[in-house]
């Protein structure tokens, strides 16, 4: 079937500056966009409500890069759902490789805090992939249907609406490495086929997988042509005007 094409930019501490994101805003206001695709930018949390004031496009929407498992308390340095949705910012991604590695997320945690996202009404790009150990040993399906099983648990079907999957290889983020085509296709192939196992047939031919890692204008097209290639995350990319080639790379 056919899926409606999905672009998010997210971009991080570096080189995320409030020049970086008035040049971002500028871009996406003259942006050109061809065809049905959904577009949504992801700032760090000190520029989500200027960009979102700034955008005068219709076709682009915010997301946060994080959120936490509860709506209130004593958590400081943390942002809610609930926070998210009065503040108007309708995307929020979670369980992203730096968030798993780094700040030691557990797929379990992830699990909850995008239940939590879900019943504030949120849209979840979700995260996952393999690092460069895991995909040479022959694990990244393993790998990646085990960040997703904790997930499955907490959701009923009509849910997954509210879901986009990114595949986001650790290997290929921030590296200038992508992986090829084929690796895309073969990797999200399985994981919509898993789908269709661990939740339902029209979940797995509904959802978006989209890929993320290093993804850049040249790079897209031959991607984005795969079947099971719903999209894209840009990091870097999409603070330079080929992220509107990249939102096009369906047209």
């Amino acid at each position: 079937m056919a899926r409606k094409f999905f672009v998010g930019g997210n971009y991080k501490m570096n080189p995320a500056t409030k020049s970086a994101a008035d040049g971002l805003v500028k871009i996406l206001n003259e942006a050109q966009v061809k065809g049905d695709v959904d577009i949504v930018v992801a700032p760090p949390a000190l520029y989500l409500l200027p960009i979102r004031d700034a955008l005068k496009t219709q076709h682009v929407q915010i997301a946060a890069q994080n959120c936490y498992v509860k709506d209130s308390g004593a958590f400081t340095g943390e942002i809610s759902p609930a926070q998210l949705v009065d503040a108007g910012i309708p995307y929020v991604i979670l369980g992203h490789s730096e968030r798993r590695t780094i700040f030691h997320e557990s797929s379990e945690f992830i699990a909850q805090k995008t239940r939590a996202a879900l019943d504030k009404g949120l849209t979840i790009i979700l995260c996952v992939g393999e690092t460069l150990e895991e995909r040479e040993a022959g694990k990244t399906t393993a790998v990646v249907q085990a960040q997703l099983e904790p997930v499955v648990k907490l959701l009923k079907e009509s849910e997954w609406n509210k879901i986009v999957i990114a595949y986001e290889p650790v290997w290929a983020i921030g590296t200038g490495k992508v992986a090829t085509s084929q690796q895309a296709q073969d990797t999200q192939a399985e994981l919509r086929a898993w789908l269709g196992k661990a939740v339902s047939k029209k979940v797995a031919d509904e959802t978006r997988i989209i890929y993320g890692g290093s993804v850049t204008a040249a790079s897209c097209r031959e991607l984005a042509s795969q079947p099971d290639v719903d999209g894209f995350l840009v990091g870097g990319a999409s603070l330079k005007p080929e992220f509107v080639d990249i939102c096009n790379a369906q047209a």
